[in-house]
């Protein structure tokens, strides 16, 4: 077997519109936009820099199956690059861009390769002087929706080069993912591959290192609180005896994180406003130079509950709006996405519970609701009723996790407004 080397990426999403970020201050907003494309650059300069064989994209390159013009150009650019420096691409297409979408009549460079989506087609990898390095194996979506098991239809070809496998798909049914393409970790292995190039799932995942290697990169650029840390790409070097090392390079240009304040020794809004500020001191230290966004969750019982609740959280939007404007110039800007309040009182609704009072009954049905996901359904039912006639888009749906937490909100609340220390609102 011959030594090689090459970079596995997948789920790019380029001009994905971040969907929530409207808001921004323009200059952020168009950073925010423009990070899955500084992403793409710097793939194209890893794989420069590290003199990669070839360059493999396990699907989703775009957003959405009608892609823009725009970042069809910018990965056409990207790959011309990639081709001039001898580096050619294979890649598949996914369930965000499968092959029925629209697509801009462009012209690719020779040593670029869009597997077909009918059947898995083998491309062999000649390198100049060296002959034939690898067999790339792949198959692409058709349609955004497939379903058929698509790792059936892998087997090993003749040559005795390295083996990969390249393929969209949900491995052993993640329930964070649509089941598209769904195999197991089993099939998999029976293939024949000596390395699976896996897309589809956004976060990072080594599932075997060895017989077969089976990789998940993760995207390349996170989109949302739900794609929090560093994403990016592996560069795997191939020995001769087969052994495959994987090296992760993060090549996010907006990193996503969050972060939890413990607020029991936080009373007044001055140590609040410095309890925030070092979490954005801290999270631009993590973020290694590039500009972040962070959601902050304000967790304990604390004197900053009350303090909260007054002015309906008045004081936390304006203190947010504050640190927002001191963040809005800066280069590596930490961006607060939002402050979330989980704080407490320091009241002890156990305690409380157990009193032969209004409250006490009252927390008690509440804490009775909370074990029984039954009743608190249709209790929930009967409060929400007078939305049942609106719009699904506008009434949503709340499942029994959300349920109990609206649930404990609401004896917080009540305990605040039926004791002393909830005070008298005027």
């Amino acid at each position: 077997m011959k030594r090689l080397r090459f970079l596995h990426a997948a789920d790019l999403h380029l001009d994905s519109p971040f969907k929530g970020m409207s808001a921004l201050p323009e200059r952020i907003r168009e950073r925010v936009r423009e990070s899955t494309f500084d992403a793409l650059g710097e793939l194209v300069r890893l794989a420069i820099r590290e003199r990669v064989d070839f360059v493999l994209i396990a699907g989703d390159v775009y957003d959405v199956a009608d892609r823009s013009l725009r970042a069809q150009i910018r990965f056409q650019q990207a790959v011309e690059q990639l081709s001039l420096q001898s580096i050619p691409t294979y890649l598949i297409h996914g369930n965000h861009d499968p092959q029925d979408g629209r697509a801009a009549q462009l012209d690719w460079p020779a040593d670029v390769h869009f597997f077909a989506c009918d059947k898995v087609e083998t491309v062999q990898v000649v390198k100049e002087g060296r002959g034939v390095i690898a067999e790339v194996h792949g198959i692409s979506y058709g349609t955004a929706a497939v379903t058929d098991n698509l790792a059936l239809r892998f087997t090993k070809g003749s040559k005795p080069v390295y083996q990969i496998g390249l393929l969209h798909t949900n491995v052993d049914g993640d329930a964070n993912h649509d089941n598209y393409a769904p195999c197991t970790k089993q099939d998999l292995q029976r293939a024949g591959m000596d390395y699976w190039a896996l897309g589809h799932v956004h976060t990072r995942q080594i599932i075997q290192t060895q017989g077969p290697v089976i990789v998940y990169p993760g995207n390349l650029q996170g989109r949302s609180i739900r794609e929090q840390g560093p994403r990016g790409a592996y560069v795997v070097d191939v020995s001769e005896d087969g052994r495959a090392e994987l090296a992760f390079t993060a090549l996010d240009a907006v990193r996503w994180y969050e972060e939890t304040v413990d607020t029991a020794a936080i009373a007044t809004e001055q140590s609040l406003k410095d309890a925030l500020g070092d979490v954005l001191d801290r999270v631009r230290g993590m973020a290694d130079g590039r500009a972040a966004i962070v959601r902050i969750v304000l967790a304990g019982r604390s004197a900053l509950h009350r303090l909260l609740r007054q002015g309906q959280g008045r004081a936390l939007q304006e203190l947010v709006d504050a640190l927002r404007e001191e963040e809005a110039d800066q280069d590596r800007f930490v961006w607060i996405e939002s402050v979330v309040d989980r704080t407490a009182s320091e009241l002890d609704l156990a305690a409380l519970s157990g009193e032969h009072s209004f409250l006490g009954d009252l927390l008690r049905y509440a804490n009775g609701l909370q074990l029984d996901e039954a009743a608190l359904q249709a209790f929930a039912d009967e409060a929400l009723s007078a939305l049942q006639g609106l719009p699904q888009s506008v009434r949503g749906g709340a499942d029994a996790e959300q349920l109990r937490a609206w649930l404990r909100a609401a004896q917080q609340l009540a305990a605040d407004l039926l004791t002393e220390e909830g005070g008298r609102r005027e």
